[in-house]
């Protein structure tokens, strides 16, 4: 069974149709409805492919008002944090994390890579809870965990522990902070240790702060020990005299890691010390962009203490990768798209007949368009199945 989808313009501003076939995108162009197949009008709107979050944390969100960050830094954040994290149940996280997903996926997000803490205070509870929401939605949105650890106490070998007991409970990859931890050196072998013993990827939190540069490391050891590493924040190489970032970013792309920006939370966070040309936050996209490294784009947090706004919207983050980051409005939306499926290892999405059928038609006239207002109207596609529409009307008496 075929479905076709009419009348709809592609980023280009040309006018396009699309058939659905077997979860794939069969063809493209002008088409003509076949006998007794399925036709949705899609009426001028903007067609894309869907997008992707690469970088979000679905068991914070929406605790914003259960813990106050007094300070507004990431230290105050953690800090307001622990005592949520301590007490928290699974049937509440799993409460959050499907009302930030169904504003995902109304938003024309197909795939969600989430970063879900493990450790001393909650031990495995929020990833058990994760792996269950993962089975709810799973015809809705493609759903990857990451355990987010933090170092319990016992040192490498309660680390190396709850980095196998995240994984059976349903972690796809391992993460965590580890030049947060007392010896990070160990944290991060400890990381890769297991990471290699089991075949998954590290996504990390690397540099989340303006002052300390450790990204080299970690490209180095991520070169020596050939495991697949993503990084994400990565704030100070922002910072950093351009040679200085260049040098940094060609042993990235050595060592064949992604970037996660995520300028939202940083643009929240950082620099809140500087009284004065307050820094942006933001790592170096362009440094990295042309030293071949892919970059894509993450919300990170959304109305918790490490930031109190968001709207589980990428073209909400597309923008600021444009005010913020200086990045074009192409680029800006790859970074949310193609480039975070890229990051997230899944098949490649686009316009192309072959691709898989992930895609979303807003009421927006272009590309520019889209990021600049993020209309709420929008349908949503997933393996060729509508998942999620929003139709509006706007009356204005002139």
């Amino acid at each position: 069974m075929t479905e076709l989808l009419r009348g709809g313009r592609g980023a280009d501003g040309l006018p396009v149709d699309l058939r659905i076939a077997g979860g794939l995108i069969d063809e493209l162009g002008t088409l003509t409805p076949r006998p007794g197949e399925a036709v949705v009008e899609l009426e001028g709107r903007l067609v894309l492919p869907a997008f992707a979050e690469p970088h979000v944390h679905l068991d914070k969100a929406f605790t914003a008002e259960l813990a106050a960050n007094r300070t507004g830094d990431l230290l105050g954040a953690m800090t307001s944090y622990s005592a949520v994290a301590s007490t928290q149940r699974g049937d509440a996280i799993a409460v959050r994390a499907m009302r930030a997903l169904r504003l995902f996926v109304a938003a024309g997000t197909t795939a969600v890579r989430c970063q879900i803490g493990a450790g001393r205070l909650s031990g495995v509870t929020a990833i058990e809870a994760l792996a269950k929401v993962r089975e709810r939605v799973s015809a809705y949105v493609e759903l990857q965990i990451v355990a987010h650890a933090g170092v319990p106490d016992g040192g490498a070998a309660g680390h190396r522990a709850l980095l196998h007991r995240a994984l059976d409970a349903g972690a796809d990859h391992l993460g965590g902070n580890p030049f947060l931890e007392d010896d990070p050196e160990l944290a991060l072998e400890t990381c890769l240790e297991v990471a290699l013993d089991r075949g998954v990827e590290l996504d990390l939190h690397v540099d989340e702060s303006l002052a300390s540069v450790t990204l080299d490391r970690v490209a180095a050891r991520a070169l020596e020990s050939g495991t697949r590493v993503v990084a994400a924040h990565c704030v100070s190489l922002g910072g950093l005299p351009d040679p200085q970032a260049k040098e940094i970013a060609a042993a990235v792309a050595a060592a064949g890691m992604s970037v996660v920006t995520l300028p939202m939370t940083n643009l929240f966070l950082q620099g809140r010390d500087v009284l004065s040309a307050k820094p942006r936050g933001l790592t170096a996209i362009d440094a990295l962009r042309a030293a071949g490294v892919r970059v894509a784009a993450g919300s990170d947090n959304v109305r918790d203490p490490f930031n109190l706004v968001g709207r589980c919207d990428p073209l909400e983050i597309a923008s600021l990768l444009v005010t913020a980051g200086h990045q074009q409005p192409m680029d800006a939306a790859g970074m949310v798209g193609s480039e975070a499926r890229a990051v997230m290892g899944l098949p490649a999405g686009g316009l192309v007949a072959g691709a898989p059928a992930d895609v979303v038609a807003l009421g927006a006239g272009d590309l520019d368009d889209a990021i600049a207002r993020a209309p709420g109207d929008r349908l949503v596609w997933h393996r060729g199945q509508l998942v999620a529409q929003t139709v509006t009307t706007t009356d204005v008496p002139f």
